[in-house]
């Protein structure tokens, strides 16, 4: 008698959703302020404009980047109303913070822009333990995404889950 192997996860109709797959997939590149400082600590106002007005704006095109300042300076609020102003038109997502704090917003940009209607009335599984660690912040996020319209949302891997939300039945 031959038994006959049954994947059961592949009939339970769950769809696994992997977070690593809303990560941006190019490198971010980092934009410093503290390179266009004088002494890698005051701001000149007409030596900064100048610097930007020479930069080459093209090398960011249709990339991510983070803006940033790595050395404890005193930067005025309209030198990062400049520097995004320059930014905006080539590149595809700019976050104010260090590259991690980029990839986090970028990754919940992402997640925001989830079609929702995809898991209605759908049991998802978030998966967890991936190649790259993801912030907690995204997993918050897409349970606020598809909890309003998901029929239960799970942490994990399909064969072995956490309960995180369950629809009520009416």
């Amino acid at each position: 008698m031959q038994e006959t192997f049954v994947n059961k996860v592949a009939e339970s109709g769950l769809i696994t959703l992997d977070l690593e797959t809303f990560l941006p997939k190019e490198e971010i590149l980092v934009f410093d302020i503290k390179d266009y400082l004088f002494m890698e600590l005051i701001l000149k106002e007409k030596d900064f404009r100048k610097a930007l007005q020479e930069h080459d704006w093209n090398q960011y095109k249709d990339r991510i980047v983070a803006v940033t300042c790595s050395v404890d300076a005193i930067i005025p609020v309209w030198a990062y109303m400049l520097i995004i102003s320059y930014l905006e038109p080539f590149s595809t997502f700019v976050h104010f913070g260090n590259k991690e704090q980029c990839q986090e917003a970028y990754l919940i940009q992402q997640i925001k822009q989830l079609d929702q209607k995809a898991y209605t009335d759908q049991r998802v599984v978030v998966k967890g333990c991936g190649e790259t660690p993801i912030p907690a912040s995204a997993y918050f996020y897409i349970t606020s995404m598809l909890r309003p319209v998901a029929k239960s949302i799970m942490y994990g891997e399909p064969c072995s889950t956490v309960p995180v939300f369950k629809k009520k039945a009416n």
